[in-house]
């Protein structure tokens, strides 16, 4: 049994983006596993990985961490199950994804969402939170969230290459999904998720898109409960 070790708020959500491409990929390759929440502030929780940070899956003998690791030893240790990538040309164009996503999707939406997530963690671990995201974006959580209109609009803008692919196609993967359109849902699944306010207009042509990522292995990413309806 695959153990992945990821984000818990006080309440039980599970709101971590990056733990969310993990859990898709696990659902993809139809591998069984079970999760073990951890808080953001304890890091005597995950000392066993050798650093500081979530997802982390322990699959045996190996304990791997970071997202786009860990999707690599699946597509490697379980080759008959179904492919995250399709190929060597489908991991290399989805590390290029990978980076879109984490290096302008994720920084554009974190500070419309950063006083959310703080809200949903207990006192300890909003401290914590707030003192990353503070130092990361040189504002205060509040001010973050004052003008989160304007981060929307940037993350908006940032999707623009989705949206323009998505008119074409009804996958980044093609006809079905592959790891890539795990990573590039992982933002607005955890926006979904931490978020009171829609992040997508009502008529983006990436919201159809989404709502078929949420109907995924049996609406597997929907049962996670929703801040707010984003369509």
């Amino acid at each position: 049994m695959i153990i992945l070790y990821e984000l818990g708020a006080a309440g039980g959500a599970r709101y971590s983006a990056f733990s969310w491409r993990t859990r898709m990929a696990l659902m993809h390759k139809g591998l069984a596993f079970e999760t073990h929440p951890v808080r953001v502030a304890d890091k005597a929780a995950i000392a066993f990985s050798g650093q500081g940070k979530v997802p982390i899956i322990r699959d045996g003998a190996h304990v791997i961490s970071d997202s786009w690791n860990i999707a690599e030893h699946l597509e490697t240790a379980y080759p008959d199950a179904p492919s995250l990538f399709g190929g060597p040309s489908g991991l290399a164009l989805s590390r290029f994804v990978n980076a879109v996503a984490d290096r302008q999707l994720m920084p554009a939406l974190a500070p419309a969402c950063a006083l959310s997530v703080a809200r949903m963690l207990d006192a300890g671990d909003a401290a914590y939170l707030r003192a990353v995201f503070e130092k990361a974006f040189g504002r205060t959580l509040e001010e973050m969230h004052a003008g989160r209109e304007a981060s929307v609009k940037a993350f908006r803008r940032a999707l623009d290459p989705l949206r323009a692919t998505l008119r074409r196609q009804a996958f980044l993967g093609g006809a079905a999904p592959a790891y890539a359109d795990y990573v590039m849902m992982s933002p607005l699944q955890w926006a979904r998720i931490v978020h009171a306010e829609p992040v997508l207009e009502a008529d983006d042509t990436i919201g159809a898109w989404f709502e078929r990522m949420l109907d995924l292995f049996q609406g597997y990413a929907r049962a996670e409960p929703a801040r707010a309806v984003h369509g």
